[in-house]
């Protein structure tokens, strides 16, 4: 990595985003019918690189099941209204109202205030069974030891580890308990995919927990305000290189292979398809997906962190509605800025490039834009 003196003797890394970087067509192109696109995130198949966030605007159960209908995996957020409150959709009716500015912020703090209940968590796991037959869900790394319990009684198939960025090892006080990942990897036989993370150094320590999958982002969120609140952004062109070579590392040390799955700003089919590029095996998608018409957010959009009691770092920010989830994912496209038809563009960016699948597109040749 290119590091550069920024004053004195204190030196920066340079990083670059996906807006910096284009793809190079190759010599061969290839139709875009005779691309796969289907990718295993442990022992299960999924038709397009796409997770859903764990988002109360974006995934819920039945959205989840939309999703999977769709070829990808929504994962719910255990800690979000659906485990707080036995009608969240009425929340989510109340939300939608809102007008973003700090009285969005003050009334969302009170609305998370609900605590989380065992039995909701157990309920929508069973919902989530029923509509999609695989059950992906998340917690925070403070919460993990005490609803784990519950969630894997419920037939939990895949754990989200998720956080503005998650390490090995949590180190937590009052009510909550230090999480170990490579203890509860080893005591409990469910895959665990964890982030966030930016660097090579903290995702090859997560590689070495035991963990099926990292998920890479920096703040990049449109609605994250983490970079102005903590100062934490790291470009995710660069992040998702950097973490895809130390799973290059981990893979030549212990013959495991981890997924890359790149979380943040990434809302057109370019996107997608640099991001994978970049190492990638898939994206988990926020804004794009809650701009479909069946969303629960209801063309609201806010963060993970954004009902923070302490200190909020996601912002509540009201979004334009593109259409239903299969048009926004599949086609066909009604708009020019490749918001819809996310996996058609990623299909002829392919084309173009000229690889067949994804594991080969991560071979494709990249340029950083001048003036960058």
């Amino acid at each position: 990595m290119q590091r550069i003196i920024i004053g004195g003797a204190r030196e920066a890394t340079v990083g670059y985003t996906l807006e910096d970087l284009s793809l190079v067509p190759s010599r061969r192109t290839r139709d875009r019918g005779l691309v796969d696109v289907s990718w295993h995130l442990d022992a299960h198949r999924l038709e397009v690189p796409v997770l859903g966030a764990p988002l109360d605007a974006v995934t819920s159960p039945h959205t989840a099941a939309l999703l999977a209908a769709q070829g990808g995996l929504g994962v719910l957020n255990l800690e979000g209204l659906w485990t707080r409150y036995e009608d969240p959709e009425e929340v989510l009716a109340e939300i939608a109202t809102l007008e973003p500015g700090p009285d969005a912020t003050v009334r969302l703090q009170r609305l998370y205030a609900e605590p989380v209940r065992a039995e909701l968590i157990g309920r929508r796991l069973t919902e989530l069974r029923e509509e999609t037959g695989f059950v992906a869900a998340s917690l925070t790394p403070q919460k993990v030891e005490r609803w784990h319990g519950a969630a894997l009684e419920a037939g939990l198939d895949l754990l989200v580890v998720h956080g503005v960025t998650v390490t090995a090892q949590h180190v937590g006080h009052g009510d909550t308990t230090p999480l170990d990942l490579r203890s509860f990897t080893a005591r409990y036989d469910i895959p665990v995919v964890v982030g966030n993370v930016s660097s090579a150094k903290s995702a090859i320590h997560l590689m070495r927990t035991g963990a099926v999958g990292v998920l890479v982002g920096g703040g990049a969120s449109s609605v994250s305000t983490t970079p102005a609140a903590l100062g934490l952004s790291v470009p995710l062109a660069t992040a998702i290189a950097e973490v895809a070579h130390a799973r290059t590392r981990y893979l030549d040390e212990s013959g495991r292979y981890v997924h890359v799955i790149a979380a943040g700003g990434i809302t057109t089919g370019g996107d997608l398809a640099k991001a994978i590029a970049c190492g990638a095996d898939a994206v988990m998608l926020g804004r794009a997906l809650a701009a479909a018409e069946e969303a629960p957010g209801r063309g609201a959009n806010w963060g993970l962190s954004a009902a923070h009691h302490e200190l909020p770092r996601g912002r509540y920010d009201r979004i334009e509605t593109l259409g239903p989830l299969e048009v926004i994912l599949h086609g066909p496209a009604h708009r020019d800025d490749g918001t819809v038809n996310l996996i058609g563009g990623l299909r002829r960016a392919m084309g173009v490039t000229g690889y067949e699948s994804l594991a080969l597109l991560r071979d494709a040749e990249l340029m950083v834009r001048g003036g960058r």
